[in-house]
């Protein structure tokens, strides 16, 4: 099997199958592609787009091909030596609907099932109706409404022969214990008779074994011809008595059916994120860790999977253990493969989104992150600190919206007290027990840990800290700190003292310090609490609400990036890449997912206006007044706000399609459902004017008003233009950009990862956007022209040149794998007037060396080229400065037939004379 030495991501799902993924991999061989990196495979639920909702971990998704199609890529795969990388998901099942068979019988079971343990429910509630009863917020309206309408009948499988309540897709089943009391109604003296026995289940030794026994018998009745009508008429609850009966018996059960709106406050296990239908797993738990990990275990140990991706690592109790956990089960799986598919190392990766200065834990045992972090360097690198000064300053004229930090502030406070409102209870009175403990902080009150509580994980710089028996980290510190520091000044003095006790409790004071009993418990609860509750106030209200409500430029607002940092230089570039290969050499380099908000090559586009800050602020001015007859009146305001208008306009430049003309009727048509679809996510995210629990759908038809006007009225013909005219004169200038991203993701340290499709441009938007099919006919075809560099630069419209790009320096990687992978990483110097407009380094092997160059914050340079290629002229006398001599004789470019001389010194000029980007390799 090759080495891993670049991977593409595939969104896996019904329309696009392990089958349909086999028939493309001789294209992705082509390609230089040495892995296939999966999304999840497990058996999702039904019509599932993406793999994340679990609910059987003990079979491949029969809507994928199940494993027999596993088998058929993994066989395709290995004919051409590759490899299979799966995403796994660790933290959390689908739950609720009816697919999921350890949730359902949890919920006939209650405490008696063995899947008890296996989601993460508190059964001790403060709330006396919740008491020993798991919430299931699924009803559509309040639960004595739902009962009142007969909208949650009991109702009986045939197949199973199981008692159930349902709910639209939702079918919470009766406890056996409980189906003497419904057979006690029936009419026919046989399923009377079946009453006493179930009701014996009570005093039974294994009554889930015994009550699969009478199930079978229940059913086999009634397919005989026994009836249940009476039994199931007596439970009607649109009749008086049956309401009665009804209520009764859901009463008895060990779940409390509820409206959807009391999830926020009231719900009493752990969900991914603020999502019902995901129920958080106890992964820490050696019975569950084996129980959800063992199919993927099988097909290790088979040689038929050759690396995991962790999804959410942060939602877990545990992620230190849980990775070392693996990874020694893992290793140990090793030596049983079967010769063909050996393995010396199995990578294992998290996703992992790092804050501002931090860094992967290496005792996790893990090869790296997914490489958000790595998007967000790059961004970084393409932004021009001219513009931050003129783009923050339109950005508030015209939002008349506070700076980043205080949204993002202002968003953490709306989600704890509103979607994860219940998870911060669970967190305050967690706390609140430990303060109890203890003599010296038992008076401290449950409203003044609330207080503290909030304004801590407000000002919480990461997703979290990893507490352990041990304390803090010291890698941890310094994140903790800062919070602390920040809630203090939130804070009135009165609550100081509050800041030192959860000091002390998060992980100040290390609970192995107690000794064993009730308070070390307590304390340890708190403290895995805690943490999984900082991970989703993040990504709710940062990625999910400030990213939406914030835009002075929306390339700096994407998953992982730090939004409120615009820009930074090349030595803080190099610096990383150097840290990446000391650490991390492995880590994957993403510069699009599946959970982009914009694709790659919309955020190059966009990174521009950071070079063009005064021409934007010029424009905007114009468009707005153009639009002025589209925008409308509402009683809450203006539609479009200010500053949704102005993320639109943003979007629309860049996204604009390369081959959009204005005339093409369809073809805007199909663009504008794509910025409503958008447009819809984005305002509800932003829970301004509109939010996914309480839809505003006036304003969310007057944005759309907006934006098909804009784009397909004839009366605003001049305002479309204007915008067209406009994504023109970035669309070069930012294939430039795009060229640079890509040839920095496939030489800088770590292992290149190929978001699908996006070896052409990529344009997409946020989810389900960027999950859109994608033609690899054309990819295929395209791949085996033999188009010379100009004729590629002639057509860049087309993709054709990226596809170009990706495929040599794949080539060139997977024929010197070491060098990338392993090699020294030195920035080089550069000299001249535009030293600052480039970007240079070397990777050092033995005995070969590759001197790789983009230019950056170069649009200037291009003037009125109609290609990306910067005219060679133009570079005047930038000049590389090599700290060592390159041979002619042994040094080619990879992109065009670079002259080299013996000097230390190579002049831009030449080295970018017939491609955007260049890769020089010396044969030392």
């Amino acid at each position: 099997m090759k080495p891993l030495t670049a991977t593409v991501r595939l969104q896996l799902h019904s329309d696009f199958s392990l089958d349909d993924a086999a028939a493309l991999v001789p294209y992705f061989a082509a390609l230089g592609i040495s892995h296939v990196y999966a999304s999840p495979i497990l058996t999702a639920r039904a019509g599932s787009r993406h793999g994340y909702d679990v609910v059987d971990p003990t079979r491949i998704n029969p809507e994928l091909g199940g494993e027999p199609a596993l088998q058929r890529l993994v066989g395709a795969l290995r004919q051409h030596g590759m490899g299979l990388i799966l995403d796994t998901v660790s933290n959390h099942m689908a739950v609720g609907g009816a697919d999921n068979p350890w949730w359902q019988n949890l919920l006939a079971w209650g405490r008696r099932s063995p899947y008890a343990e296996f989601f993460d429910i508190q059964w001790h509630s403060s709330d006396p109706l919740l008491a020993g009863q798991l919430l299931l917020p699924f009803l559509a309206s309040d639960y004595g409404q739902a009962l009142q309408a007969g909208e949650i009948p009991l109702t009986f499988d045939a197949r199973q022969g199981v008692f159930e309540v349902a709910h639209h897709e939702h079918r919470f089943p009766i406890c056996p214990l409980d189906y003497g009391r419904i057979l006690g109604q029936a009419e026919d003296a046989r399923l009377q008779a079946l009453a006493e026995p179930f009701g014996a289940l009570h005093e039974a030794a294994e009554p889930l074994v015994a009550a699969l026994a009478l199930q079978r018998e229940l059913a086999r009745l009634v397919a005989d011809g026994a009836s249940l009508d009476a039994a199931l008429a007596a439970f009607d609850s649109r009749e008086q008595a049956g309401f009665k009966r009804l209520h009764l018996l859901l009463e008895r059960q060990t779940y409390r059916l509820a409206s959807w709106r009391t999830a926020a406050d009231d719900i009493n296990w752990r969900r991914f994120f603020d999502i019902n239908e995901l129920g958080g797993l106890r992964v820490e738990r050696s019975a569950v860790f084996e129980a959800t990990h063992a199919k993927l275990f099988s097909l290790i140990e088979r040689g038929l999977v050759d690396g995991l991706r962790i999804d959410h690592i942060d939602g877990l109790a545990d992620p230190r253990r849980y990775c070392r956990n693996l990874r020694r089960r893992v290793d140990g799986l090793l030596a049983r493969r079967p010769l063909s598919a050996a393995l010396e190392h199995f990578p294992i990766y998290v996703e992992k989104i790092l804050g501002s200065g931090e860094q992967l834990h290496r005792d996790w045992l893990t090869d790296g992150t997914t490489g958000y972090e790595f998007m967000n360097q790059v961004s970084l690198l393409q932004h021009d600190p001219a513009g931050e000064a003129p783009l923050s300053a339109l950005w508030h004229s015209i939002s008349q919206r506070p700076d980043f930090a205080e949204e993002q502030r202002s968003a953490r406070h709306l989600v704890l007290n509103a979607s994860l409102a219940g998870d911060c209870e669970s967190v305050a009175q967690a706390l609140l027990q430990v303060a109890r403990d203890d003599l010296m902080t038992r008076d401290l009150t449950l409203g003044a840990i609330r207080r503290a509580l909030q304004a801590l994980v407000a000002h919480y710089p990461v997703y979290r800290t990893y507490i352990n028996a041990c304390g803090r980290p010291a890698e941890d510190e310094a994140f903790f700190q800062q919070a602390l520091a920040g809630a203090r000044q939130t804070l009135a003095e009165a609550d100081w003292p509050l800041l030192e006790a959860l000091q002390r409790w998060l992980g100040g004071q290390p609970w192995r310090q107690l000794p064993p009993g009730r308070p070390r418990k307590h304390l340890r609860h708190a403290c895995v609490r805690f943490q999984q509750l900082t991970a989703p106030s993040a990504a709710k209200a940062v990625e999910d609400t400030a990213f939406y409500r914030s835009a002075r430029l929306l390339s700096r607002n994407d998953v992982g990036f730090e939004a409120e940092r615009f820009s930074a230089d090349p030595a803080w570039f190099h610096n990383e890449a150097q840290r990446r290969l000391r650490d991390f050499p492995d880590n994957l380099l993403a510069t699009a997912t599946h959970d982009h908000k914009r694709g790659e090559d919309c955020r190059a586009r966009l990174a521009l206006l950071s070079e063009r800050g005064p021409w934007l602020a010029s424009r905007v001015e114009h468009w707005r007044e153009l639009a002025a007859p589209l925008r409308e009146a509402l009683d809450d305001g203006e539609a479009p706000s200010p500053g949704d208008e102005l993320q639109l306009l943003q979007t629309l430049l860049g996204s604009w399609p390369l081959d959009l003309g204005l005339h093409a009727r369809q073809a805007l048509a199909a663009y504008a459902a794509r910025i409503r679809q958008w447009q819809q996510k984005a305002l509800r995210e932003a829970k301004l004017r509109s939010s996914w629990a309480a839809p505003n759908a006036r304003y969310e038809q007057a944005c759309a008003r907006y934006v098909d006007g804009l784009l397909l009225d004839d009366e605003h013909q001049q305002l479309r233009q204007a915008l067209q005219q406009a994504a023109a004169q970035l669309a070069c200038p930012g294939a430039l950009n795009a060229l640079a991203q890509c040839l920095l993701r496939m030489t800088t340290p770590g292992v290149p990862d190929l978001y699908q499709g996006n070896e052409y441009w990529d344009f997409s938007l946020v989810d389900p956007d960027n999950r859109r099919p994608v033609d690899y006919a054309a990819r295929r075809a395209s791949l085996s022209d033999s188009a010379s560099l100009a004729e590629l630069l002639a057509h860049w419209r087309d993709g054709r040149i990226k596809q170009a790009l990706v495929a040599r320096m794949l080539d060139c990687r997977q024929a010197r794998a070491e060098l990338f992978r392993r090699g020294d990483y030195l920035p080089l110097g550069v000299q001249g007037k535009h030293a600052d407009k480039v970007l240079a380094f070397a990777r050092l092997g033995d005995g070969e060396r590759a001197i790789v160059v983009v230019p950056r914050l170069a649009s200037s340079l291009l003037g009125s080229a109609a290609t990306p290629l910067i005219p060679a002229q133009n570079w005047d006398d930038t000049r590389l400065v090599l700290p060592f001599a390159l041979s002619p004789a042994n040094c080619s470019g990879l992109f065009g037939g670079t002259a080299v001389s013996p000097s230390r010194e190579l002049m831009l000029s030449a080295v970018l004379a017939e491609f955007p980007v260049n890769v020089l390799i010396d044969h030392a």
